[in-house]
């Protein structure tokens, strides 16, 4: 797995039009402007994103873009997904890391990096925008307050 800025910049402006839609629609120079990402870069996630149905765009006067579904049924994996992010973390190799193992003791690690990458792939599954957008995101036992985030 590899996380890179698509998918992070992907979900930064996502959350933003899920805050705003729906009032109006939006248009990407406002989250550009928000944001403070690239506006062609923009332009570039949301090709992706309104091909995998993530979003609608409007032309016009009124135009802009829309969030496709309710933010409660769009979950980040789908989000990253659509942005050509790699969700698994042995993805490089086409062949399971476990079938290529020459010893014992690399199968053994190769079945650790599966189920962490499993394990990350059911993270984001169950992660919804929604989740993200009205900070319902629960805290990590062992870190419960690494980050915390304020209007001020």
């Amino acid at each position: 797995m590899k996380l890179n800025t698509q998918g992070k910049y992907a979900l930064i402006a996502l959350v933003d039009l899920s805050v705003r839609h729906e009032k109006k629609r939006v248009s990407l120079s406002e989250i550009s402007e928000r944001q403070n990402i690239s506006l062609p870069y923009l332009e570039q996630l949301f090709v992706k994103l309104r091909k995998a149905g993530i979003v609608k765009s409007f032309r016009g006067s009124s135009g802009g873009y829309t969030i496709s579904k309710s933010s409660e049924s769009l979950r980040v994996s789908d989000i990253l997904k659509a942005v050509d992010q790699d969700l698994d973390l042995g993805a490089e190799k086409k062949v399971s890391p476990i079938k290529e193992a020459k010893t014992k003791e690399e199968a053994l690690s190769a079945k650790m990096w599966e189920q962490l990458s499993a394990n990350i792939y059911v993270f984001l599954h169950q992660m919804r925008l929604s989740d993200i957008a009205s900070d319902q995101l629960n805290p990590c036992p062992a870190v419960p307050h690494f980050v915390s985030i304020s209007d001020t």
